[in-house]
């Protein structure tokens, strides 16, 4: 049934306070592929305490309000939930460990028609608590396929653009590993899509699927190898689209076109399958 926009237009998160650790920011790194040669003294910052970095994309878990869709008052149809974008801006390095507030608000929702569903866009914006700056701001789009024809809303946010049908200025092919989602699950998403064979299969998979989340934190390592010789503080931005799923232990390969002002476009695909997974990618990394 299509849901009530001013209820969820005006949903009220509580600020989340989370704590982490060197070894959860480690963790994270592991996760999305990180340390893969652990030879690699390029990689070793991100998983080694010594001169020890935070990934950026460990935003995506870091004061995260929870599942609030799930909630019965909110009224959607959250079995039919599709994680459609995440576009992220990242403006300040983590501290290696230390506690954030997470503060979220919903800024979009968008009626696509009675058939067709709604698009609901949450944004969080995640500060230090040490000093209240702003580390990262991260927006996600949320499709609620069987949630539309409320007949109302607010105008969408500037679309992210078609990738050039040209052959792409660099390729960047990473191997995700096998239990990259039994890792990741570890940081913030305990989902049994990821993990249990039985719960694949009922929602229509032959096996457990990679968190989208990780796929995207895969491209942004594949993005600062090739254009940030791994110094991950030059990606100020990365926005995408979630096209279809990657299994644990297929490459990603990922290519990218270089536009002006340190923009780049980007989308990945699978080896194996030849499938686009993250599609009308950008990103902006400086100089």
């Amino acid at each position: 049934m299509p849901l009530d926009y001013k209820l969820i237009k005006d949903w009220q998160f509580d600020d989340v306070r989370q704590s982490y650790t060197e070894k959860d920011s480690i963790l994270y790194a592991l996760s999305i592929g990180l340390g893969f040669d652990p030879l690699d003294p390029l990689q070793l910052p991100y998983v080694y305490e010594a001169n020890l970095q935070v990934f950026p994309t460990m935003a995506a878990v870091l004061g995260y309000p929870g599942f609030w869709m799930q909630d019965p008052k909110a009224g959607i149809t959250w079995v039919k939930l599709v994680h459609g974008e995440q576009r992220m801006a990242f403006h300040k390095p983590f501290p290696v460990a230390g506690e954030v507030i997470g503060r979220s608000r919903i800024t979009h929702v968008i009626d696509k028609g009675a058939d067709k569903g709604a698009l609901v866009v949450a944004e969080r914006k995640i500060y230090n608590a040490a000093d209240e700056s702003l580390l990262a701001t991260v927006e996600q789009t949320t499709f609620c396929r069987a949630d539309g024809g409320f007949g109302q809303g607010d105008t969408p946010p500037h679309a992210l653009p078609k990738v050039p049908d040209t052959q792409p200025d660099y390729v960047c092919s990473l191997a995700t590993l096998p239990q990259a989602a039994l890792l990741y699950r570890l940081n913030a998403d305990p989902n049994p899509l990821h993990v249990d064979p039985q719960v694949a299969i009922k929602a229509g998979y032959p096996k457990p699927i990679l968190h989208g989340l990780c796929t995207y934190g895969v491209a942004a390592h594949a993005i600062v190898k090739t254009l940030c010789d791994y110094d991950a503080s030059r990606l100020t931005r990365l926005d995408t689209r979630f096209s279809s799923p990657v299994y644990p232990g297929e490459t990603l390969v990922v290519e990218m076109w270089q536009a002006e002002g340190g923009r780049v476009q980007f989308q990945a695909k699978v080896a194996e399958r030849d499938v686009v997974v993250l599609s009308n990618g950008v990103a902006e990394v400086k100089s």
